[in-house]
């Protein structure tokens, strides 16, 4: 396999310059760039053209979820893997289900954190087995399967909690027109009357 070009991201630099001096002790890995939260990253990518992004969960301006649906919905098929601190059993099912190419604890192997890119360049999905089972295990019952793009289920999360449209396209760093299309897209798929009668619905499903 060639080479794998890989774009850090992470707001602490530390931790940004760290992962470059160890991925570029692997051979056959170029660290191609860092950007200090997602929104830098997206800027980023068209020249920079990674192969894996490695991103940091949490993050100012826009968090590594965030990134993770608007990089599928901009760049299909350049993976996400997300790396983080925290053993978040919820976050872990929203990266997944937005389309990350996998979740991996900070304190993985350098080992691990290589076979681990190559693995998602590939197409595969790596969870670290730390928090696979936590986040995959049916202690509560499914989540419903809503027909719902990424992009719009996002949306639909910040309705249910009772956002207006202005404070979900600042949550999600879009264009209000969007953020409005969107609501009516998702009140269309799910056949409710009305914003409220769309809140109480998504409350009731997304509990």
């Amino acid at each position: 396999m060639s080479g794998i070009r890989v774009l850090v991201v992470d707001d602490q630099e530390l931790l940004r310059r760290g992962l470059r001096m160890i991925l570029q002790t692997v051979g056959g890995i170029t660290v191609v760039g860092e950007a200090e939260n997602g929104e830098h990253a997206l800027a980023l990518i068209p020249e920079l053209a990674p192969d894996v992004v490695l991103a940091d969960a949490r993050m100012p301006v826009l968090d590594g979820l965030g990134l993770v649906i608007r990089c599928a919905a901009a760049h299909p098929g350049l993976p996400v893997l997300v790396l983080t601190t925290f053993d978040d059993a919820p976050l872990v099912r929203e990266l997944l289900d937005a389309g990350a190419g996998g979740f991996l604890l900070k304190d993985i192997s350098t080992e691990s954190l290589v076979d681990a890119l190559e693995q998602v360049r590939a197409g595969g999905l790596v969870l670290d087995p730390r928090v696979a089972r936590a986040a995959l295990a049916p202690a509560a019952p499914p989540a419903p399967r809503l027909d719902l793009t990424a992009g719009e289920l996002a949306v639909a999360r910040l309705v249910s909690r009772g956002l207006a449209n202005a404070e979900i396209a600042e949550e999600l760093h879009l264009a209000y027109g969007t953020v409005k299309n969107t609501v009516s897209a998702v009140l269309r798929k799910l056949g409710q009357p009305d914003r409220t009668a769309l809140a109480l619905h998504l409350a009731r499903e997304l509990d």
